[in-house]
């Protein structure tokens, strides 16, 4: 069976279950895991599907599919690696924040299971979290469809009734010198998240340690903790800072 052939199956049996993993399209397609890991890696930097942890699931509530899919399937092995540390730092009973960073989203394929309360403004994660055991929360206001998520000033009054115990929250650059990011809404909502959490993780692959953007909006002592997938020359100027980082 051609590729294009397996792709199009594939489609098919997410119209039938929405959700479905490696093993189960493997033994329905009649080819190997890592050829239908491949599959699903492609159609997931198409928009085509969401790529999960253990297989993939329909687009669902998503408008712009291509330009967020895009985004997320870059360095997905790195931003894997930081989600599993992130979601060791949740525990049943939190409350927490998850803003529409691609890295973020990845952090839903390991807190499925857990019993906790997200609040969020991403329609990715709301798509990604309305099965599972969690419960959810998406912050009202104004949609972007460029970012698949909710932004504007609605959106941060809407914030600032919540108190969460954690936020995981993302930005475009980080360096001694600050925080950065591409837009001022996107500023906006960070600050207004990490001003409700007690407690504050940053979610950044190494691509974007010591990169810095259009705005810088806030000093590090935003966050308590920098979660990153792995230790660059650029990492010890930053620990001096005061930030607390965890590696794998």
């Amino acid at each position: 069976m051609t590729s294009q052939k397996r792709q199009q199956k594939i489609i098919e049996l997410l119209d039938r279950n929405e959700e479905i993993d490696v093993a189960t399209l493997a033994e329905q397609l009649s080819t190997s895991d890592m050829t239908i890991r491949r599959d699903l890696n492609r159609m997931a930097s198409e928009g085509l599907i969401i790529r999960t942890h253990g297989g993939a699931m329909k687009t669902g509530l998503l408008v712009n599919k291509t330009a967020f899919e895009n985004k997320v399937a870059v360095n997905l092995d790195a931003k894997d690696a930081i989600c599993r540390l992130a979601a060791q730092e949740i525990k049943d009973g939190d409350i927490i924040f998850m803003d529409c960073g691609s890295t973020v989203f990845r952090l839903c394929n390991f807190i499925r299971n857990k019993n906790i309360k997200v609040i969020t403004n991403s329609l990715p994660v709301v798509a990604q979290l309305i099965n599972s055991a969690a419960s959810v929360n998406l912050i009202g206001g104004e949609v972007d469809r460029d970012r698949q998520a909710i932004h504007g000033a609605m959106a941060e009054q809407h914030i600032a009734h919540y108190t969460a115990t954690k936020a995981f929250l993302g930005v475009d650059g980080i360096s001694p010198d600050g925080l950065f990011a591409n837009t001022e809404k996107e500023a906006s909502i960070t600050r207004a998240f990490a001003a409700r959490s007690k407690k504050n993780y940053l979610l950044c692959d190494s691509t974007k340690i010591n990169k810095e953007a259009y705005l810088k909006f806030a000093g590090l002592s935003l966050f308590h903790t920098l979660i990153t997938d792995k230790e660059t020359p650029s990492l010890p100027p930053i620990r001096k800072k005061g930030l607390k980082i965890i590696l794998p």
